[in-house]
């Protein structure tokens, strides 16, 4: 259980820094719970999951970029922008797949 506890703190150093993180977890409790009214298939929970999973992943690989770029230097560069801001694009990816994921998956159960 010791070991949890640097990832217990990676979690809590996350919600405090990047209040869109708690935003995709609410999210992400709202799609689950459409899952389970809609009853999603195993293959369509797949992906649902993939895309969260995913989005989740990226916003913290995003904030553990932003915190050793500021570790690095807190005076502006370019290389640091850059960095910071190719890492923010990826999240922006991997959100735009989310979404067109979940719309895949569930216009088809409300419609």
């Amino acid at each position: 259980m010791k070991r949890f506890k640097h990832t217990y703190d990676g979690l809590k150093t996350l919600l405090l820094k990047d209040h869109n993180y708690l935003l995709h977890i609410i999210i992400a409790f709202i799609t689950i719970i459409l899952g389970y009214i809609y009853q999603l298939s195993a293959i369509e929970w797949l992906f649902i999951l993939l895309a969260i999973f995913l989005v989740l992943t990226l916003e913290a690989v995003n904030t553990a970029i932003e915190c050793v770029v500021d570790l690095v230097t807190m005076d502006y560069h370019e290389l640091a922008k850059q960095a910071k801001d190719i890492a923010a694009f990826s999240v922006m990816l991997v959100s735009i797949f989310a979404l067109i994921t979940g719309l895949v998956v569930f216009l088809p159960h409300i419609f």
